[in-house]
């Protein structure tokens, strides 16, 4: 197909003029009577540039719309006024952070992430998930300090150890559960 960007004619020669009575080739495309929407691109007529520009003059975009959506339409940002779901506050599990209150993005983006941890100590330290199923293993508080953490754990490797309560091997899987979970504890920040 070959295109005369100029003038919008695609010349083909193939296509007849659609007003009634022409015999010339329609190589301009003008709205046809479905207009685009959901359904595709909707329809097209094509005249020749005689009915074109006749077409052209007689055509008015905001036939049958009342003056509000003319105006709504003529707005500079009409078709953005709506949330697309990216941006919509529900999109997520939680609301999009409030972009105005943060001086840098970045800011913004470790405020939400903080947000969404599971738990956070007293003294503002945050837990994670595999920390707070660590101390459940240990049996110790969210809040629980360093000296609290090394005292469970000597407690609990005195009670468990087979070398400790007898040559005793059944609580073997449990002591390597408290060994792994203290290794985890101690190196946290919340530790520190």
């Amino acid at each position: 197909m070959k295109h005369d960007r100029f003038h919008g004619r695609v010349g083909n020669g193939r296509r007849p003029c659609d007003w009634p009575g022409c015999d010339q080739p329609g190589e301009f495309r003008a709205p046809g009577p479905r207009a685009s929407g959901f359904d595709g691109p909707g329809d097209y007529r094509w005249f020749c540039l005689e009915h074109v520009r006749e077409f052209n003059a007689g055509y008015d975009w905001f036939d049958g719309m009342t003056p509000e959506e003319i105006v709504a339409a003529q707005s500079p940002i009409h078709g953005w006024d709506r949330q697309t779901r990216a941006f919509s506050p529900t999109a997520g599990i939680d609301a999009a952070p409030r972009w105005a209150d943060f001086a840098d993005p970045l800011e913004a983006i470790s405020a939400r992430a903080r947000a969404r941890r599971p738990a956070e100590r007293q003294d503002g330290r945050a837990v994670s998930p595999d920390e707070r199923r660590a101390l459940e293993v240990l049996d110790l508080p969210l809040d629980a300090g360093r000296r609290a953490l090394r005292q469970r754990y000597s407690q609990l490797v005195h009670q468990l150890h087979p070398d400790r309560n007898g040559g005793d091997r059944s609580q073997e899987q449990r002591l390597q559960r408290v060994i792994a979970a203290y290794q985890l504890l101690r190196k946290a920040a919340a530790f520190a």
